[in-house]
């Protein structure tokens, strides 16, 4: 790439691609100021091609991250920004989700498994009833995490008993499987033309198949998944030169930075001591707590999680996590299946004039997750009276996000004795300012909300900035960001009386289980329990009518 004179300079630049569940968007970031200084975002699709199931095209994922890395170098020219003073590339990525592909030939052997996904819900069962006691936290010692469907190393496992093309590859020796990171990382760096099969360990701690202590993947974790280890990619930190771009406007750029997208919020954030925490708010929501060096394992339904890893020598720092798997998605659900979702101003002033805070909506489309993991929980709005609107539904909806927030927090507090004295705040959900105030008021915390709020970007430009061989990010703790507070204005009863209310709305959504294997005939069962209750119906009437003859 020719550099011309006359272009600005902003000393280094590290790009930051930040891969989510819907959008991918690849941004810049003047390493001296950590000041944006353009970007490119392209939306992703979500399919849904059976009940339960959620997946994605890795190609498609790949094409958008090609675009927005094309567009945004074209914005820098625009801009009189020389592109060739991007030193570095991070990527943050959803965590979780599941791609298997093959080696020759570069193509997906199946559809990216989405984290959300629910099809493993069988599968998982039928794990656990070899364990004694059918303890879902039997293997968190060594990986840190439940068993559940939420997890990659079941959605591999289904991978690897249900899809021909898979196990062809796998005996031919030409199976390779990644979280998005590793499917991004092995693309960018050459594909079938020696591209590096690595992940992170922020990312591998996701799988249920890496040592939360050694972080290598464990034979006996493998072992009990019965996943071959060759189709595995090569664990290294969060923070160093995992290969070069290949082609394209950025060829020769190292990729020096990945981690999964809420630990790189972590560091965007600037959570870098024990005991800070954020709360990210996008399709899910995921909040993090820093333990620094030491594994806590959680004994209140939270997850022990490797927070990042900033170079091959350096230490792994831990946090418990608290997964919710739906936040900013029952947004959209309230719009596109229910048609009852108005303009933000509109249902802003309407909630602050009519709410009563009667009805409860629990959003469990997928179960719950932290701190509960009932993957059998279905979604229920309890309280309608013939008074209830819209309005309540969609102020239940958010509320039930600042909710299930305030369930970690209060784990958090239990498995470390600690409280938060503020919580932290980004994600795309955060521009919503009624949402932001409903948090402050249901967990009494002052909620602070930073002027960027994408800090999942700028926490993996922060980790490539700073690798070995680039040096240009000076990792610092600034507690002087610019930022919003929202303050708690509700009294400690008040609090404590929504709470409960939501804790019993949870209690009733257990136990309301319904299979998502789709080979589960549905229509038989109905056949048999209205046979069984008709015939019991008829057995009350003779019943009832032999009574009556032997009266008269």
């Amino acid at each position: 790439m020719i550099k011309h004179e006359s272009m600005n300079r902003y000393g280094p630049l590290v790009g930051a691609i930040d891969e989510g569940t819907s959008n991918v968007r690849f941004m810049v970031f003047a390493a001296d100021t950590a000041e944006v200084l353009t970007y490119h975002q392209t939306s992703i699709s979500l399919q849904y091609p059976k009940e339960g199931w959620v997946e994605q095209d890795p190609v498609e994922i790949i094409s958008a991250v090609r675009e927005c890395l094309s567009q945004t170098v074209i914005n820098l020219e625009q801009l009189r920004i020389d592109p060739s003073d991007i030193v570095a590339v991070g990527i943050a990525n959803q965590r979780e989700t599941t791609v298997v592909w093959d080696s020759i030939t570069g193509e997906p052997l199946y559809n990216a498994i989405a984290w959300m996904d629910m099809r493993t819900t069988i599968l998982a069962d039928e794990l656990l009833k070899k364990i004694r006691n059918q303890n879902k936290n039997y293997l968190k010692p060594l990986c840190g995490l439940p068993i559940s469907p939420y997890f990659s190393a079941l959605k591999l496992k289904w991978l690897l008993e249900n899809v021909p093309k898979v196990q062809e590859a796998v005996a031919n020796k030409r199976c390779m499987f990644g979280t998005i990171d590793s499917w991004v990382i092995w693309n960018l760096t050459g594909g079938i033309n020696g591209g590096a099969h690595s992940t992170d360990v922020t990312n591998a701690s996701r799988t249920m198949l890496m040592n939360i202590s050694t972080l290598k993947w464990d034979p006996t974790l493998l072992q009990f998944f019965n996943i071959p280890k060759e189709i595995l990619p090569q664990i290294r930190s969060s923070s160093e030169i995992y290969g070069f771009i290949h082609e394209g406007l950025l060829k020769g750029v190292p990729i020096s930075g990945c981690l999964g997208d809420q630990q790189s919020a972590l560091i965007g954030q600037m959570c870098l001591q024990r005991g800070k925490a954020k709360s990210t708010y996008g399709t899910g929501c995921f909040l993090l707590y820093n333990t620094g060096t030491a594994i806590v394992q959680s004994k209140h339904g939270l997850l022990t999680t490797v927070a990042y890893q900033l170079g091959p020598k350096a230490a792994p720092v831990y946090a418990l996590e608290g997964s919710i798997a739906i936040a900013g998605i029952i947004l959209d659900w309230l719009k596109n299946n229910l048609n009852i979702f108005p303009d933000e101003k509109e249902y802003d002033s309407e909630i602050k004039r009519y709410s009563n805070g009667s009805v409860t909506f629990v959003p469990a489309f997928t179960g719950l997750y932290a701190p509960y993991w009932h993957k059998d929980a279905k979604s229920i709005i309890c309280g309608i009276t013939y008074n209830t609107t819209n309005t309540h539904i969609i102020e239940a909806a958010l509320r039930a996000i600042c909710f299930q927030i305030t369930d970690i927090l209060e784990s958090i507090r239990k498995d470390t004795g600690l409280s938060l004295d503020k919580l932290l705040v980004d994600g795309t959900m955060t521009s919503n300012n009624l949402l932001m105030q409903m948090q402050a008021d249901i967990c009494g915390l002052p909620v602070v909300r930073p002027l960027m709020s994408e800090t999942s970007a700028l926490g993996v430009a922060i980790a490539a900035g700073c690798a070995d061989g680039i040096k240009v990010w000076d990792v610092k703790i600034d507690n002087n960001i610019p930022s919003d507070t929202f303050l708690p204005m509700t009294v400690e009863d008040e609090r404590e009386i929504l709470h409960c209310q939501w804790k019993k709305s949870v209690q009733k959504c257990f136990g309301w289980e319904s299979p998502v294997d789709t080979n589960y005939d549905t229509s038989r069962d109905i056949f048999k329990a209205t046979s069984a209750g008709l015939f019991a119906l008829s057995t009350i009437l003779i019943l009832v009518i032999a009574k009556h003859r032997s009266y008269t």
